[in-house]
């Protein structure tokens, strides 16, 4: 007779070992795209520069109105938007004689050709008409560039310093133009996109970004320098660390620069400035608008002439504005700001600063040059509660009448 124990039956026992083992909850969940969880990251930097948009259309609303004003010419027609306006229903052709100088000829060849077009595209969709497609081209543009602006920043300094530097560039005093029908909106974000793929090494991305900036405003010019100062600085690290160069990195720098230009060298053959070079006819374009480059002599020339005779408030403006950049570049300098955003912000400032007339525009011309705003975000980021909300308000309500000053009152070109 066998000595051995009942057997357990496993149907009804349950087995040794797995069943002591707690219960499966089911598969873990995914991690988000990558692009929801940055976009999630840089949600309150944009809620932030969403009110304070909406705050200086608001304004801009009720003091049009106030004067009997349309606000939509206003934001969509004034100054250049008029030109983009034209431009984006007829194509290019028009020219301007001026009446003010013998021999100036304002030709709209010297505006470039990605923001018109772009908006030309999207009012073949949407019928709501030119105007109100080149608002939208801009507003959705401004967000995509307050986005991007956080990206890189982001990714050199931190969250807290990125969402204050959006804050700030969205209340500057000529942030108004991120509401309008100009370029501005359309080049800032391509360049803060551009500089956030070059200082992450997405080397094709950035070249190609670049292109596009480069169609985009002449000033864009200072992305490709951005991105080729980038590349070199990598290829010289990998020299000296023995590490194999990217072929990537050189097609970026030689890319780069090829939407600027190709616009420019299209307008030298239209103008028949071939015969000259493919860059005199661009040049001549700019000199028949009084637009030349003699290195700051204009500019210094003007401080003088506010020192000794009085002059509009956007000119005195203007004057402290590129006076807080330079100042600003050299704090980059001395900081060590990354390779890229130094390169970029000097570029810019330098093209600013060394133009000749349009002293009142100079303002507008550095407004894309956001990395210079880090040390203002890193003391607002450091500043007590109560201190830094006082500084907001205070730069919101200067930005907000400003705004709303430029647009209604000032004479000259904004």
């Amino acid at each position: 007779m066998s000595t051995a124990g009942p057997v357990a039956d496993p149907r009804t026992e349950p087995a040794p070992g797995p069943a002591l083992t707690p219960p499966r909850r089911g598969p873990r969940p995914l991690p988000p795209p990558a692009l929801t969880a940055a976009a999630r990251r840089a949600l309150p930097a944009l809620i932030v520069f969403t009110a304070a948009r909406l705050a200086g259309l608001v304004v801009v609303t009720l003091w049009a109105r106030h004067r009997g004003e349309h606000p939509r010419n206003l934001l969509g027609l004034g100054w250049d938007g008029l030109w983009y306006h034209r431009i984006a229903d007829w194509g290019y052709g028009t020219f301007i004689p001026s009446w003010e100088a013998p021999g100036m000829r304002y030709s709209d060849l010297a505006f470039f050709p990605l923001y018109p077009m772009t908006v030309r595209a999207v009012n073949t969709v949407l019928p709501v008409g030119s105007v109100a497609c080149a608002l939208l081209v801009a507003w959705v543009s401004a967000a995509l560039a307050a986005w991007g602006i956080f990206a890189v920043v982001d990714h050199c300094y931190g969250r807290r310093l990125a969402t204050a530097l959006v804050l700030i560039w969205g209340l500057l005093p000529h942030a108004v133009v991120l509401s309008m029908a100009y370029t501005e909106p359309m080049m800032c974000a391509l360049a803060a996109w551009a500089l956030y793929a070059t200082v992450t090494r997405r080397w094709l991305t950035a070249g190609l970004l670049s292109v596009l900036a480069g169609l985009c405003r002449p000033n864009a010019a200072a992305v490709a320098a951005a991105v080729a100062a980038a590349v070199l600085a990598d290829a010289w690290h990998r020299k000296r660390g023995g590490l194999r160069q990217q072929p990537r990195a050189w097609l970026a720098a030689v890319i780069a620069p090829l939407g600027w230009f190709g616009y420019v060298g299209w307008v030298g053959v239209r103008t028949e400035g071939g015969t000259h070079g493919l860059l005199h006819g661009y040049f001549e374009v700019q000199r028949r608008w009084g637009s030349t480059y003699d290195f700051g002599l204009y500019a210094m020339r003007y401080v003088k002439h506010l020192v000794l005779f009085p002059d509009t408030l956007g000119a005195y403006v203007a004057t402290a504005l590129s006076a807080a950049a330079v100042v600003l570049l050299v704090l980059a300098l001395l900081d060590r700001m990354p390779l890229p955003l130094f390169v970029y912000s000097a570029v810019l400032v330098a093209i600013a600063l060394g133009g000749a007339n349009f002293y009142s525009c100079k303002p507008r011309f550095l407004l894309p040059a956001f990395p210079l705003l880090v040390p203002c975000a890193a003391a607002l980021v450091r500043a007590r509660p109560r201190a830094a909300a006082v500084a907001v308000v205070a730069l919101a309500g200067t930005s907000l009448g400003y705004g709303a000053y430029l647009l209604t009152v000032v004479t000259v070109p904004l």
